[in-house]
């Protein structure tokens, strides 16, 4: 009989089962360290597979992207709404360093915001640092109500919405070019930008409400390692150069025979 008209020929022994490999057992976990300009540097941690032939596990966690609220950074739920973005750039040991990536605020912080009977004027800019990164911030701000106000709405004319969103680009050049990256985070967390546009903007309609609420890192410069180790403050204490050996865990999970 012909190999092609009997199909039971071609098939395996029935009932054999596949073997079934729990995947977590291939796997090896790794501390995430957040950069010195941050209080709380042990950020969580995080699985890779165990490097195998060519396929070597530092390279899986190269430019992960961890995004993680500012109150597990600094500590304190009234700046929970703000969630800073962290590059994973390079392993030590069992240490991945990361770098900033960029920063947004939370949906329900920024609809929030948004209410009637006042202007909402926004502005955007792309800027330099001194460490040759190019960043794009986005500020958001809204009119406020004047002490003893009688009049209902809070609205702008288009002239003043125009000058206020010059002062916010100008306000966010000039903090951004003469500052590197790690002073440029250092201002982002505590939100020195929005004071000081309120500030500015004084003069011209009373604001309230002023945020950088997005940045966005378009460009960065070519990896530097040395750099890096700064950013983390003393090599971050992380133990082992890089491509060191590190030794595993002698405990393997049991092979399940049933899922």
């Amino acid at each position: 009989m012909a190999v092609g008209k009997n199909k039971r020929l071609t098939k395996g022994k029935k009932g054999t089962k596949k073997k079934i490999v729990d995947p977590f057992a291939k796997k090896e976990w790794y501390d995430v360290k957040a950069p010195s300009m941050f209080e709380k540097r042990n950020i969580g941690k995080t699985a890779v597979t165990r490097t195998q032939g060519t396929k070597i596990a530092s390279d899986g966690l190269k430019g992960r992207v961890f995004d993680v609220s500012l109150a597990d950074l600094q500590g304190g739920e009234e700046v929970a709404f703000r969630k800073f973005k962290l590059l994973a750039e390079d392993i030590r040991g069992r240490n991945v360093l990361t770098n900033f990536h960029g920063m947004g605020m939370t949906t329900d912080k920024l609809r929030s915001l948004v209410k009637k009977w006042q202007t909402m004027i926004e502005a955007f800019v792309d800027v330099k640092t001194t460490d040759e990164y190019t960043l794009r911030l986005f500020c958001i701000g809204f009119t406020r109500r004047q002490p003893n106000q009688l009049k209902k709405t809070s609205y702008a004319q288009s002239s003043q919405v125009r000058n206020i969103r010059r002062k916010m680009t100008e306000i966010m050049t000039k903090e951004v070019q003469s500052s590197d990256l790690k002073e440029v985070v250092s201002k982002l967390i505590p939100d020195t930008f929005g004071r000081e546009i309120e500030k500015a903007c004084q003069s011209i309609y009373p604001l309230h409400d002023v945020y950088v609420r997005k940045v966005k890192v378009l460009k960065r410069p070519k990896f530097d390692v040395g750099k890096l180790m700064e950013l983390h403050g003393e090599g971050s204490g992380a133990s082992g150069e890089a491509g060191a050996s590190v030794e595993r865990d002698s405990y393997e999970p049991p092979v399940q025979e049933n899922v």
